[in-house]
């Protein structure tokens, strides 16, 4: 399975992505950081050092700390989005239970659900999964994320010959689901959309 070590050496500075883009609407104070990866706090402050220096994260005093948090005006803001959602939570789980889920072509979060972030009363969907799909043990998977995000998930499976008839028949409810942004966790987007 790809994982951020692939392309990233430093084992602190992926623990602190994957808390950062894991949560992206949360501010960390260093001793949170340190609480949460488990690393030492050296280490911590070294790589938070780097990743504001490069853009990724900004600092905020705030009385007698300081706050991090990531900066959405990153220009690989929502690729480290799309890897952070591929390889923690819900993403990594499907991904490496994928044998146990049939045969996936294709599956995609929205936007906000990658971002955690709320639905608008107007997203139908968090999450389309394109395949032949064994439906009791997705249902698991997404148990347990409803469970750790303490909010429904909303999915919708289909076979890739019902998603071609939909998407064909220009489907109000697919053509809403894939206009709108999103974070393709399986599969390939251009095949999926232009296929």
């Amino acid at each position: 399975m790809a994982e951020l070590t692939d392309i990233i050496t430093s084992k602190v500075r992926i623990k602190i992505l994957q808390l950062f883009y894991g949560n992206p609407n949360e501010m960390y104070h260093v001793r949170a950081i340190v609480r949460e990866i488990k690393e030492e706090i050296n280490a911590v402050r070294r790589e938070l050092g780097r990743l504001e220096e490069a853009g990724i994260i900004r600092k905020e005093p705030r009385g007698n700390r300081v706050y991090y948090s990531i900066r959405p005006d990153y220009p690989f803001y929502a690729d480290l989005i799309s890897m952070t959602a591929k390889t923690t939570g819900l993403g990594s789980q499907i991904i490496s239970n994928r044998s146990k889920l049939g045969r996936i072509n294709h599956l995609l979060f929205s936007g906000r659900f990658a971002r955690y972030k709320e639905r608008k009363k107007d997203d139908e969907v968090d999450i389309l999964v394109v395949g032949e799909v064994v439906l009791p043990e997705l249902a698991a998977l997404i148990r347990a994320e409803e469970s750790k995000r303490a909010r429904e998930i909303n999915y919708t499976v289909m076979s890739r010959e019902e998603f071609d008839f939909r998407k064909k028949r220009r489907d109000p409810f697919l053509l809403g689901i894939l206009s709108t942004s999103r974070v393709m966790v399986i599969g390939d987007e251009d095949v999926l959309i232009n296929s």
